[in-house]
């Protein structure tokens, strides 16, 4: 019970630090109330008296301040009201949607007697955490408590986790309930949250669907408004020790109540977590992302992190005792609709990771459609662009066909800055990074990845090569049904040396026809 004790007590520090803020808002007007009453009762200052002019100009300055700081505490109030702390973008599940998982998390609850999540939802990320349910969506009542807060669950571990690991993961969590329950410790989360987000108010950014994880940057305020962020700040920095130590507690606590709950277990989950992520992020950059610059997203991310993860562990044998493991239900089957689940969190990542695609709209994607709709759209796309760039680099001649031995021959005669220029100078969406996941690539490596994609396409339309997808590394060119990895060699020394004739070897070899143009 220590560290509850040593939660409340700063908790109670920070609601200190609010009253003191409202004493100072209101003393001056405290004052000025004083002396007008003893002007009027005749007890300070009264007409007539020596001091009777002293004292009126007394009134009058303290009654300035106070109006004042009335203006000013009103205007500091009124940000607090408005801002709206920023909710982390999620799809909500529904009690029918998935009845065993709330009666998981609601047993869950009872052993480690502590109140149940109001609801459930899950984020495209690989973490897991509580939230308060926002003041639109509480129940209205003057007596009504606020709810418990929402179970927010990185959608992976759904995905990959069995239903005992997640419980076991879950369980330090849904623990935290009990601090959300603690009127002195939701006053000051409340207090701390409106103040934040009263600094952080602003427009969403480009791209991220109106959703944001994080307050954006915005111009300075002037006037009223510059005052009142120079409070909040002030108020912020006087809280901010006694927040981290109260968050500090709560987490110290959440966690000592969750060692009676499948502890052992737990320690077995926490590995599969850096299983996950690691999956997971492989995934988004190397798999999804080619979907989403072409504006398709695929329909069914975590089954495809399940893949991921899965030829992760077979190659790197990072999953210890991943066979056995597959014996027991994963979380997945907790669930009443799993796919109809996947398709809600996988738009949501396009949406929250990349942006709105050029066309405005999503296409969806099935993961048996991902050879011919991105590896290959793809590397047709990136031919056309380089081709286009070729053609602005020629002569007042007429544009030349799209062949292996034209841009060969601009290579080996160290036109490959040129085209690296060109390419990045193009606005094709082909070349537009995504956000949150990469910067933006430089000149040079977008040839590289241009000219890849040109030698692909003419493997597949001489050679008889066709498109792959490998979970972990995204599109694959397979040859004879072998995937190629010794491509990337040559095409660096053509591009970065300008010899060539690592990759003309290399295109002898997969008997790729240099001068027949590609299809773009």
């Amino acid at each position: 019970m220590a560290a509850v004790d040593t939660a409340r007590a700063h908790a109670q520090a920070v609601l200190r630090i609010r009253g003191l803020a409202l004493a100072v808002g209101a003393l001056p007007a405290a004052v000025a109330v004083v002396l007008l009453a003893g002007r009027f009762t005749g007890r300070i200052g009264a007409p007539g008296s020596p001091d009777a002019a002293g004292w009126d100009a007394a009134r009058w300055v303290v009654c300035a301040v106070a109006a004042l700081t009335l203006a000013v505490a009103g205007l500091t109030a009124r940000a607090y009201r408005r801002a709206v702390p920023p909710q982390t973008p999620a799809v909500p599940l529904d009690r029918a949607e998935a009845p065993e998982l709330y009666r998981l998390i609601g047993e869950l609850a009872d052993r480690l007697d502590v109140p149940a999540p109001s609801a459930i939802a899950l984020t495209p990320d690989c973490d897991s955490w509580l939230e308060d349910v926002p003041p639109a969506r509480r129940r209205p009542g003057p007596r009504h408590e606020p709810p418990a807060p929402v179970l927010v669950i990185g959608s992976p571990f759904l995905w990959w986790m069995r239903a005992g690991e997640l419980r076991a993961l879950l369980a330090p969590v849904v623990a935290g309930t009990a601090a959300s329950a603690d009127p002195e410790i939701a006053a000051a989360r409340r207090f701390l949250r409106s103040l934040d987000a009263s600094l952080d108010t602003g427009p969403a950014p480009a791209g991220l669907g109106g959703a944001t994880l994080a307050g954006p940057p915005r111009a300075p305020h002037r006037g009223p408004a510059a005052l009142t962020d120079r409070i909040t700040r002030r108020l912020l920095g006087a809280c901010r020790g006694h927040a981290a130590e109260l968050e500090r507690s709560v987490a110290g606590w959440a966690s000592e109540q969750a060692r009676t709950v499948d502890y052992g277990l737990r320690i077995a989950a926490q590995e599969q977590v850096g299983l996950a992520y690691a999956g997971w992020d492989r995934l988004l950059t190397r798999v999804a992302l080619p979907a989403w610059r072409l504006g398709r997203h695929p329909a069914h991310l975590n089954a495809g992190v399940v893949a991921a993860l899965t030829e992760l562990s077979r190659r790197d044998r990072l999953a210890d005792g991943y066979g056995t493991r597959l014996g027991d239900r994963p979380a997945c089957d907790l669930l009443e609709e799993p796919g109809a689940v996947d398709r809600a969190v996988s738009w949501l990542a396009a949406e929250l990771f990349f942006g709105r695609p050029a066309a405005g709209a999503w296409h969806e994607l099935d993961w048996a459609d991902y050879p011919a709709e991105v590896v290959d759209a793809g590397w047709r796309a990136r031919a056309a662009a380089l081709q286009a760039a070729l053609d602005r680099l020629a002569p007042q001649a007429r544009p030349g066909a799209p062949t292996l031995t034209r841009l060969l021959a601009r290579l080996a005669d160290g036109d490959g800055e040129q085209l690296a220029a060109a390419l990045a100078a193009q606005p094709a969406h082909t070349t537009t990074p995504a956000p949150l996941l990469e910067p933006a690539p430089s000149g040079r490596d977008l040839l590289v990845d241009h000219v890849t994609a040109m030698v692909c396409c003419a493997a597949v339309d001489t050679a008889g090569a066709t498109s792959g997808l490998d979970w972990l590394d995204g599109p694959v060119l397979l040859l004879g049904g072998v995937r190629r990895t010794d491509l990337a060699g040559p095409v660096a020394q053509a591009v970065e040396q300008g010899q060539d004739g690592p990759l003309r070897a290399w295109l002898d070899a997969a008997d790729v026809r240099l001068e027949k143009p590609v299809r773009l």
